[in-house]
């Protein structure tokens, strides 16, 4: 172990700025997982509650160590019980992680590039797209990528069928048994509809955002997918990706978007388009 410097009794190595730093940043990627939640004040009120148990078993306090003690050997039985959702959603987001490196490698090894533009026409979804909102006819879509999402295909009814501007109209219309919930879209082929997804517990989202548009960043954050959700009540359309959501495109930027994704392309300019840009009119977004 290489000293750094000495400070009287305490010993300071270069080993201990590096484990420092690592927890510094473990601590900090599970606040960004749970801030906006009400789990970041039980993770605040636990992480306190520990640095007291450390400064007391310091100043070798036996009677309030030994009651915190007990209560820190069940911490970690409690915190699961605790955090469950939010430790799912930290495991899934390795997951994921892993998952980009590992296709990516393999890209790399193979010169392959998935080329899924082609899989089904564009156009057919925008279409359909500028055809709910002027109808104000709500919409939940999911564009898969890489994975199949057989969890969250199993919630709905399968439907396995191409993408087209009529079929989408069908499952959307409000008199249809397959409007509500989500569908699902995955190399070309609309694999589910009426799915269930995850809404988000994020509590700074806009208060007239609905289910919809709640359900279509809660999918973004737990999965590597874009969703396009459209409003009921006002028509209103957004995308979301990574928990980030745009308000406020045209059409053709819809397109673009919904392109860059399927290309494997890096995502560009989401956090200043979904903070600065307001509701356009209908004229505007066709």
């Amino acid at each position: 172990m290489i000293l750094a410097f000495k400070i009287g009794f305490l010993e300071v190595s270069w080993v201990d700025f590096f484990d420092i730093g690592l927890v510094a940043i473990l601590l900090y990627q599970v606040y960004k997982l749970i801030r906006g939640s009400i789990a970041v004040n039980i993770f605040l009120g636990i992480l306190a509650l520990y640095l007291i148990y450390l400064i007391v078993r310091a100043a070798q306090m036996e009677l309030l160590t030994t009651i915190l003690g007990q209560f820190m050997g069940v911490g970690v039985l409690a915190t699961i019980i605790l955090f469950q959702q939010e430790i799912r959603k930290f495991l899934l987001v390795i997951g994921r992680s892993t998952e980009v490196n590992r296709d990516t490698l393999m890209r790399s090894f193979t010169n392959w590039r998935p080329h899924q533009e082609e899989d089904f026409d564009i156009q057919e979804i925008i279409e359909a797209a500028k055809s709910l909102k002027a109808t104000r006819t709500g919409a939940l879509i999911v564009f898969s990528r890489d994975s199949e999402l057989k969890f969250y295909v199993e919630t709905g009814d399968p439907v396995d069928s191409v993408v087209s501007r009529r079929i989408l109209l069908s499952i959307f219309n409000k008199n249809s048994p397959l409007h509500d919930g989500a569908i699902i879209i995955h190399k070309g082929k609309i694999k589910a509809a009426r799915c269930v997804l995850p809404v988000s517990e994020n509590d700074h989202l806009p208060p007239q955002f609905g289910l919809r548009h709640r359900s279509a960043i809660g999918m973004s954050e737990s999965t590597d997918t874009l969703l396009l959700a459209i409003s009921e009540e006002t028509g209103r359309l957004i995308l979301a990706r990574n928990g980030v959501y745009i308000k406020g495109l045209k059409l053709k930027q819809v397109e673009q978007k919904i392109l860059e994704y399927l290309h494997d392309e890096e995502p560009k300019d989401w956090t200043s388009v979904s903070q600065t840009d307001e509701q356009p009119t209908e004229s505007q977004e066709a």
